[in-house]
C-alpha cells in the first residue's frame, strides 16, 4: 500500500501582517490627538511595528513571514523615517506616490497584489490586514479562495467606524486596537520655531575657532586628520545634497535635530568620506565637525538659525 507523504502538510504555518500606514496613521491620529494631517504628529515606527509583531504572535499560529509597511512617499523618493524602516528586520516597506494634494497613489493596488500572491504561492496561512478600505475586499476573497485566513485589524474609531462593513464582513476575524495600545508610540509634532532671518555665512562661522592641536610627546608620531573648515564645508556640501535630492519635506522630518538617526549619520559619514577622500573614522572630532556643519546648512534652509552637534 502506498504511503501518503504528509511532510510538506506537517510544515510550520507562516503568517504575514500588512499593514496600510495611511489607514493607521490617520485613524489613530484622529482618536488619539484630534490630528487631520500626519504633519501634525511624530510617530515612534520602530516601536510600533515591534508591538504589532507582539501583538500577532500572542494571537495568530504559527511564525512570521515578514511586516508588509505600505506608505507613499513623493516620487516614491523614501522619507528619513522610511528610510529608518526599512533597515528593520523582518519588515518590508512598501511605497506608492504621493501626489501634490498628499493623496496616496498605488498603495491599494500592492497591498491588494501582495495579499493575493501569498496566498496563491501558499506562503502564509494567515494574514493580519490592518487597513479599512473597501477595495481590499476582493483581495480578501481570493486570498481566502486558496485557504488563507484573514484577520482583520483596525484602529478605534472616536466614533460610529472607520472601516467599510464590507470588508469588516468578508474577514475570518476581526479585532479593533484600542487607542491605549497605540498612545505611547504616537506624539503630538512640536511647534514650529518662529521664523527668523537666515543668517550670513559670516554669522554661521562666527565665534568659531580651530581647536590647536596638541604637541605629541618626544619620540611619538602625531597622526594628522583634517582640518575643521573644511570637514565642516564638506558637512554642507553633503546637506546641500540631500536638500536637492531628497527635498525640503524629507529633510524637515530631521528636525529639530541636532541628533541624527544611526543610519542618516551613517550615510552622512559615507558621503563625506568620498568627498573628502579618505576615511573620518580614526577622528572622532571630525565627526562632529562634520555633523556641525551639516546641521548649519540644514538650518539655514529652514530659518532657525545654527545648531551644534551633542555627539
Amino acid at each position: 500500500m502506498a504511503i501518503l507523504d504528509l511532510t510538506a502538510h506537517s510544515m510550520a504555518a507562516k503568517y504575514a501582517v500588512l499593514v496600510d500606514v495611511g489607514y493607521l496613521y490617520a485613524a489613530a491620529g484622529e482618536v488619539l490627538l484630534g490630528a487631520k494631517e500626519r504633519k501634525e504628529y511624530r510617530v515612534a515606527a520602530d516601536e510600533l511595528i515591534q508591538s504589532l509583531q507582539k501583538h500577532a504572535l500572542e494571537r495568530i499560529p504559527g511564525e512570521l513571514l515578514r511586516v508588509y509597511w505600505y506608505d507613499a512617499a513623493r516620487d516614491r523618493v523614501p522619507t528619513v523615517d522610511q528610510r529608518v524602516i526599512a533597515q528593520l528586520p523582518w519588515v518590508k516597506v512598501r511605497l506608492g506616490n504621493l501626489n501634490a494634494r498628499g493623496q496616496q497613489k498605488g498603495v491599494d493596488a500592492q497591498i491588494r497584489s501582495d495579499l493575493e500572491a501569498l496566498a496563491r504561492h501558499h506562503a502564509v496561512s494567515d494574514t493580519v490586514l490592518i487597513a479599512g478600505d473597501e477595495d481590499m475586499v476582493p483581495a480578501v476573497e481570493a486570498a481566502q479562495a486558496y485557504g488563507v485566513r484573514v484577520h482583520l485589524w483596525g484602529v478605534e474609531p472616536p466614533f460610529g467606524t472607520n472601516q467599510a462593513e464590507r470588508l469588516v464582513w468578508e474577514s475570518d476575524t476581526v479585532e479593533i486596537l484600542s487607542a491605549d495600545f497605540l498612545r505611547p508610540y504616537f506624539n503630538r509634532a512640536p511647534v514650529p520655531v518662529p521664523v527668523t532671518p537666515a543668517p550670513s555665512p559670516a554669522q554661521v562661522f562666527a565665534g568659531r575657532t580651530v581647536r590647536p592641536v596638541p604637541k605629541a610627546p618626544v619620540g611619538q608620531i602625531t597622526k594628522l586628520g583634517p582640518g575643521r573648515p573644511h570637514v565642516e564645508e564638506v558637512g554642507e556640501h553633503v546637506a546641500q545634497k540631500w536638500i536637492l535630492t531628497r527635498g525640503r519635506d524629507n529633510i524637515r522630518d530631521l528636525l529639530p535635530g541636532p541628533i541624527l538617526p544611526t543610519v542618516i549619520d551613517t550615510e552622512l559619514l559615507i558621503e563625506a568620506e568620498k568627498e573628502l577622500g579618505h576615511s573620518l573614522r580614526p577622528y572622532p572630532e571630525a565627526r562632529v565637525w562634520l555633523r556641525d556643519g551639516f546641521w548649519a546648512r540644514v538650518y539655514r534652509e529652514f530659518d532657525l538659525g545654527v545648531g551644534i552637534s551633542s555627539k
